[in-house]
């Protein structure tokens, strides 16, 4: 197993403790693993392994509990035999029906610590949350960084400007990078499977989709149109193009079933002048840019998209919460803030003559506040910083955690 600190990290202060680790994120990004991880520091500290009680409930031998009353029976009658506190994982929870009841009572009734995980952004609803209020701590777990990547690929003979691109057209599901010995063909069918399971499994049945078609093209829609503004009218005025007529209240309930489900990200916009968040032109982002070439194979005209939809994923991995800027008539690709941090990122494939320095840079320049600005390319010549705003290479960025 690989570890993944960049989530342990975070985890660590709170095992033990009496809060609900709550663990979500996209199906098939490592939330089991992580989930094996600590139960494996926990057996290196000490604990008894006869005192974990790990279910995984997307497995048949534990299709009995998928309820919670028989769920919340099964614990109690493990308790008598452990001395002291359990350490209680329940994996995929989302699949057994009034969980919620289950854990509430567990929590309230035994000496437990807990570990929950699930693939949808929904497992934390307002009347959950009532529920447990302030007894869980939630995590949100993505697929590989670069960062995450090389060093899953650590001692493979592979020069750093392959890996880089390796990681732009295959994404990073830790699936991909198990076998060194998967080429682009054996990749796109792990990808594409991962993303059949994600949209039938995690969204058509959970969200009881009708029109399977339709949710597929949506899809598809938002994956040929990364790092575009995208609205429902946007996609219904394209379906009527294709001479299909579509509600626009279908296109919302699909797109939020697809955001639950981790599948995309919203981005909402930030009017930087106005300091205030903006209801429109919002823009997409997918969970991993790998799926787009499952869906599409490598298009060289997406190549700006995917490189928008990599740094968007590593400014959330970093801890970051995303905007899109506007300034006037202008556009920041992201405004990223966490604490009292701010940082502001460009990014483009090449800068290619000075017409394209300018519409790169322009926006940044005219930001007149203190924090640090980026121009994010794929352009390891360029190096120059223009009145504070700095070049920074894809790789660099990706990988140098001084930056910012």
């Amino acid at each position: 197993m690989f570890d993944r600190p960049l989530y342990y990290e975070n985890i660590k202060p709170f095992i033990g403790k009496p809060f609900i680790k709550v663990i979500t994120g996209i199906r098939r990004c490592g939330k089991s693993t992580m989930m094996l991880l600590i139960q494996q520091e926990l057996i290196k500290q000490g604990v008894d392994p006869r005192h974990i009680i790990s279910i995984n409930f997307e497995s048949l031998q534990y299709g009995h509990l998928r309820s919670s009353r028989p769920l919340y029976e099964y614990v109690r009658e493990l308790m008598p035999s452990i001395k002291g506190m359990a350490y209680v994982f329940f994996d995929e929870i989302q699949l057994v029906e009034d969980w919620e009841d289950a854990v509430n009572s567990i929590m309230l009734d035994f000496s437990v610590d807990m570990y929950l995980t699930g693939s949808n952004s929904k497992l934390l609803s307002s009347e959950i949350s009532s529920l447990l209020t302030g007894r869980f701590i939630h995590f949100t777990m993505q697929v590989l960084t670069y960062s995450e990547m090389l060093a899953f690929r650590e001692g493979l003979s592979e020069a750093r400007e392959d890996l880089l691109w390796l990681y732009i057209r295959r994404g990073g599901f830790p699936a991909i990078h198990l076998s060194p010995d998967f080429d682009e063909r054996s990749s796109c069918m792990v990808l594409n499977s991962i993303f059949d399971s994600i949209v039938l499994r995690d969204v058509v049945q959970r969200y009881k989709i009708r029109d399977v078609e339709l949710l597929r093209r949506i899809l598809y829609f938002i994956a040929d149109t990364v790092g575009s503004p995208v609205s429902a009218k946007r996609i219904a005025d394209y379906f009527k193009s294709q001479a299909r007529r579509v509600d626009m209240n279908t296109v919302h309930t699909y797109l939020d079933a697809l955001v639950s489900s981790y599948i995309i990200t919203r981005v909402q916009r930030y009017d930087i002048k106005g300091r205030e968040i903006l209801k429109t032109r919002e823009k997409y982002y997918l969970a991993d840019s790998g799926l787009q070439h499952a869906v599409f194979g490598y298009r060289d005209r997406h190549i700006s998209g995917i490189l928008e939809n990599i740094v968007h994923n590593e400014l959330v991995s970093r801890g970051y919460v995303v905007y899109v800027g506007k300034l006037d008539a202008l556009e920041v690709d992201f405004i990223a803030e966490k604490a009292q941090q701010k940082v502001y990122v460009q990014v483009a494939y090449r800068l290619e003559g000075e017409q394209a320095v300018q519409r790169e840079f322009a926006p940044l320049l005219k930001i007149k506040d203190s924090y640090p600005k980026f121009v994010v390319t794929m352009d390891p010549r360029f190096s120059d910083t223009i009145e504070g705003v700095r070049h920074i290479p894809l790789e660099r960025f990706l990988t140098d955690g001084r930056l910012f």
